[in-house]
């Protein structure tokens, strides 16, 4: 038996989900996260070891409602980035809310390809990440967030000025336990032979 065919058995019922990795959190869009471009090849990286196995993708697309600068419908920063680009046989759910699961037909999807552990990459990490991760959890799945495949940025409290660093981890960390396994790209396929 081969490594990808065992790998595809150990990751049964398993799908990946790609939360928003589009044009806008990159250099020279309208929403730049904090090193997006490492992240978003993390992401790939998964996603390549996915696809090699046969194992279910599917892509979250953020369309915003009302103007709020980014991820405006038809734009080019609404588009997915091309890192991640979907493949014509690979799902892409629309939503216009934080959760991936909230107005959306992920849930049906899931259940109807019977899956019930999802891996998590994706943008932003303090918000739609975050948020679909927590919903995930709360509607049965379970979920390993690949850490080095999201990324945020900048926040501000109280005037003061959070650096995307510690927005990250403490993202990352708040989530482990209850919501979710949270492991490394390059650990996480080198644990299911996905390399």
């Amino acid at each position: 038996m081969t490594a990808t065919n065992l790998s595809a058995i150990k990751l049964h019922n398993t799908a990946l989900l790609l939360i928003d990795i589009q044009n806008d959190y990159f250099p020279g869009g309208a929403m730049e996260l904090h090193q997006s471009e490492q992240a978003a090849a993390k992401a790939a990286s998964v996603l390549r070891g996915f696809r090699r196995a046969g194992l279910p993708v599917i892509h979250v697309q953020h369309e915003m409602v009302g103007d709020r600068g980014f991820f405006l419908p038809g734009t080019e920063g609404q588009k997915i980035h091309a890192s991640v680009t979907p493949e014509a046989d690979e799902t892409v759910v629309v939503k216009n809310y934080p959760s991936s699961f909230l107005r959306t037909e992920l849930d049906q999807l899931l259940q109807k390809q019977g899956i019930k552990h999802l891996v998590i990459v994706g943008m932003m990490t303090h918000m739609c990440v975050n948020t679909t991760v927590r919903a995930a959890a709360e509607h049965g799945y379970g979920v390993t967030l690949i850490g080095d495949a999201t990324a945020t940025r900048n926040l501000v409290l109280d005037g003061e000025s959070v650096p995307a660093e510690q927005v990250q981890k403490a993202m990352l960390a708040s989530v482990i336990g209850f919501f979710a396994e949270v492991t490394t790209a390059d650990g996480f396929l080198q644990q299911h032979n996905l390399i």
